[in-house]
């Protein structure tokens, strides 16, 4: 919200108060004042001048030799502007004046003549040109026939303004108008709030009932609708103050009826629309819900496919307004509107926030419908724009307005004690001081003792309970005089949760290995909503979470993978040519076993990570290698190591994933996750090279762990290691053949681990070769080779009678 600072100065006395002091004063009682600029900077000797006299140069066919009443002296100037004419009065820079950006003026010849100072245009007095209006932007401003000649322009223009632009929150749509500043600005410095004028000379002997009727098909969506009539107005430019109001508050002038519609706006926060009653066509206004399909070309003259789920204001036949948002084409007003059909109106904010959203449209009034507007200054607002459209355009008011009205205008009751309140505030504030504040505000209460009942204006619909009601009296009372406490109660030391300990312990293990942490988005889409979803996860969620109301189709859903958001930072950064990329997150899926969600969906916290290009595969190496399924592998069961956990590893096949290179994880029997090889088709859809991922369900891990510290006794006798290689089907996991040897040779076998795998050369086709390290070691006695052998044999046995495998020579 712009909020032009001598523009507030009509509803509340300011005093002394530089601009950037009040804005100190307003940001410290609860809206922050994010700046504060100046409409233009001072300009030095420019003046109202009268033109007396406007002749072409002789000597130059696109410049006109002007003589120049200021005041105190006549100036010969000579001026290019297309829209220069005698008996104008314009605004003259004087010999030695400085414009902005140091411009100073001087006194020159122009081909052979002299000239004395500049004939100014508003761009050139230090206005933004976006905010000057279209018709007098490429010439020189032309100031009404009232102005004084020789009256300095700063006051005139505003250009002496500053303007604080406010950042609204969506509870205080009561801060989006002037009156609504003045009211809060009113009770920070105490002061009384000057209300506009709202007195309108109604036609006797005319009624608006003559002309217009009012209909509301949808009147949960627009519970109120007046309309005013204003006969024969003139179209002209509008009061000079009211441009230099709308123009430091950002809004180009048009005209004054557009104005006029625009300027309560910002006064009153109630949004209007003045319709060209001619054009309407019509002697029924019918607000309804829009048809399927049905369209209307909107005052940018954009055709829009309207839906029923879109509120529409109809002469009867046809769209002629976009409720809330824009007006139609099809009744603009214009230089030739005679006669006006001004709309106000509550409308539904979240049928204006679903039109909004569906065509992308967005205003000054939809802004503030979509936040909620003040039931109790609707038709006020009406009242004033027909009291300026009388007086600024000549306009007849027809008496009486058409309506529809079933609009609840009821206050809110906030119930509120002193002392509760000092108990909250820690304060010592007496009923007095409450008092003060309540006048302050401008609420009506009625005292019981220390007891209040505040009645709360429905301009402030933000405060519903005691809460809300509290922290008005803490922002007026002033955050600065509320004492400092400690906290009160047993001191405790600090420390980390046994949860917030084990994943600072998994976070600084997959850092030690070379990965950076990511944060990324927790929504997503619809296409990596399904992608690279852990086996158990798609056993538990029954459909994805997806979000209300979601600010674009990419952040749709809560994600039930983190690993898509990883493999985007991945391409992000090959396309920047880095290579060598690792990166890792920590973070939750989110996990529904409802189809239509009725509660909040399961949290479960994953680790995820991917890895491509080339890596170490031990920090003591110095040449790195590719990244493989192995490496990847590694630094899973190094982090199972970390925290003291066995798992295993199963070959699978998963959607997204290389169909060779893929396995779960297990943990007790339980898939806790997988890793792999991103499917080659993924790849070359992302743009991206060889990549592998792992991801890990933490929530289990952490069920698992165990706090107590391990101890393993160091074995006193020797061990007896053994090599065996057997010839397998290819279709045979040799995981599965390890987990055979460790249980037939239990409990001699201390550990089997793999060492080699061969396909190819002297090896018939569908057969490979794999070979295993086999330890033998006893913790109470030194093995015979006899023992060791007997176990060695049984454990052949085994495994060629289960897995047809016989033993390579």
């Amino acid at each position: 919200m712009l909020v032009s600072y001598n523009w507030l100065k009509n509803y509340v006395d300011l005093g002394n108060l530089t601009p950037e002091q009040l804005a100190a004063k307003i940001t410290k009682s609860g809206i922050e004042v994010e700046g504060v600029e100046y409409v233009a900077e001072n300009c030095k000797d420019v003046v109202v001048g009268y033109v007396e006299t406007c002749e072409k140069h002789p000597n130059a066919d696109k410049l006109n030799l002007c003589q120049v009443n200021v005041g105190d002296q006549k100036l010969q100037i000579i001026c290019g502007a297309p829209n220069i004419a005698q008996g104008q009065k314009v605004a003259v820079a004087k010999p030695g004046a400085v414009l902005p950006g140091d411009f100073k003026i001087k006194k020159v010849k122009l081909r052979g003549i002299e000239s004395n100072g500049m004939i100014c245009s508003l761009k050139e007095l230090g206005l933004e040109e976006k905010y000057i209006p279209t018709d007098i932007a490429d010439g020189i401003f032309v100031f009404p026939e009232d102005a004084t000649i020789g009256e300095n322009v700063d006051e005139l223009l505003n250009l002496n303004d500053a303007v604080l632009e406010l950042d609204v929150l969506a509870n205080r749509a009561d801060a989006l108008s002037m009156l609504g500043v003045a009211y809060e600005v009113g009770a920070i410095l105490d002061q009384p709030v000057n209300l506009p004028d709202e007195t309108v000379s109604f036609a006797e002997d005319d009624a608006v009932d003559n002309y217009i009727s009012v209909e509301v098909e949808a009147a949960d969506l627009n519970p109120y609708y007046g309309a005013f009539m204003i006969r024969d107005v003139e179209i002209n430019p509008s009061p000079l103050w009211i441009r230099n109001y709308l123009m430091a508050a950002g809004i180009r002038p048009i005209n004054n009826v557009v104005d006029i519609t625009n300027y309560v706006l910002l006064e009153y926060g109630q949004p209007l629309h003045a319709f060209d009653y001619d054009k309407f066509s019509s002697e029924k206004v019918v607000v309804r819900r829009a048809d399927d399909g049905e369209t209307m070309v909107t005052l940018d003259d954009q055709e829009r496919i309207l839906s029923e789920k879109n509120l529409v204001i109809t002469n009867g036949k046809e769209p002629v307004a976009l409720a809330g948002v824009m007006g139609g084409a099809n009744t603009e007003v214009t230089s030739e509107t005679k006669n006006i059909l001004l709309e106000v109106a509550y409308f539904n904010s979240s049928s204006v926030r679903g039109t909004v959203k569906q065509t992308g449209l967005r205003s000054e009034s939809s802004t503030r419908f979509e936040k909620g507007i003040d039931p109790n200054r609707v038709k006020r607002a009406g009242i004033r724009a027909c009291l300026l459209m009388e007086k600024y355009a000549n306009g007849k008011v027809a008496a009486g307005a058409a309506e529809f009205d079933e609009l609840d205008r009821s206050e809110n009751t906030v119930e509120m004690d002193t002392d509760q309140i000092n108990k909250r505030l820690g304060t010592e504030m007496t009923s007095e001081d409450i008092v003060s504040i309540l006048k302050r505000l401008k609420f009506d209460y009625e005292q019981n003792d220390t007891s209040f009942s505040v009645q709360v204006p429905t301009r402030r619909g933000d405060i519903t309970i005691f809460e809300d009601m509290l922290e008005e009296v803490a922002r007026i009372y002033g955050y600065d005089n509320l004492p400092f406490t400690l906290p009160q109660g047993a001191a405790q030391a600090g420390a980390l949760t046994v949860r917030q300990s084990l994943k600072r312990k998994v976070n600084n293990y997959i850092q030690g290995v070379g990965l950076m942490e990511t944060l990324t988005y927790s929504l997503t889409n619809a296409t990596d909503i399904k992608r690279l979803v852990s086996p158990e996860v798609l056993e538990k969620a029954v459909s994805p979470v997806a979000l209300a109301m979601p600010m674009s189709e990419e952040h749709k859903y809560l994600r039930l993978s983190v690993l898509p958001e990883i493999l985007r930072a991945i391409k992000y950064n090959s396309a920047r040519n880095q290579t060598n990329l690792g990166y890792y997150e920590i973070g939750s899926v989110f996990i529904s076993s409802e189809k239509q969600v009725s509660k909040q969906p399961d949290e479960q916290l994953r680790a995820a990570g991917a890895l491509t290009g080339k890596w170490l595969e031990h920090p003591w190496q110095q040449e790195k290698k590719d990244v493989d399924f192995y490496l990847v592998k590694g630094i899973v069961e190094g982090l199972f190591d970390h925290l003291d956990l066995n798992v295993s590893f199963r070959q699978a096949k998963l959607a997204d994933m290389h169909p060779g290179r893929c396995a779960v994880i297990e943990m007790n029997e339980q898939t806790v996750g997988f890793i792999g090889q991103l499917h080659p088709a993924l790849e070359k859809e992302m743009d991206l090279k060889e990549t592998y991922v792992f991801d890990i369900n933490l929530e289990a891990v952490f069920a698992a762990y165990e706090d107590t510290p391990s101890y393993r006794q160091i074995p006193k006798y020797p061990s007896i290691a053994r090599d065996i290689a057997f010839i397998l089907d290819e279709n045979i996991h040799s995981g599965d053949v390890g987990d055979l040897i460790q249980e037939i040779g239990a409990p001699l076998v201390n550990r089997v681990e793999i060492f080699d795998v061969y396909q190819g050369a002297n090896l018939e086709e569908g057969k490979k070769s794999v070979a295993y390290s086999l330890l033998y070691q006893h913790p109470d006695k030194t093995l015979k080779d006899d023992e060791v052998e007997e176990s060695y044999q049984e454990i052949i046995k085994a495994v060629n009678e289960k897995f047809n495998a016989y033993v390579r020579s």
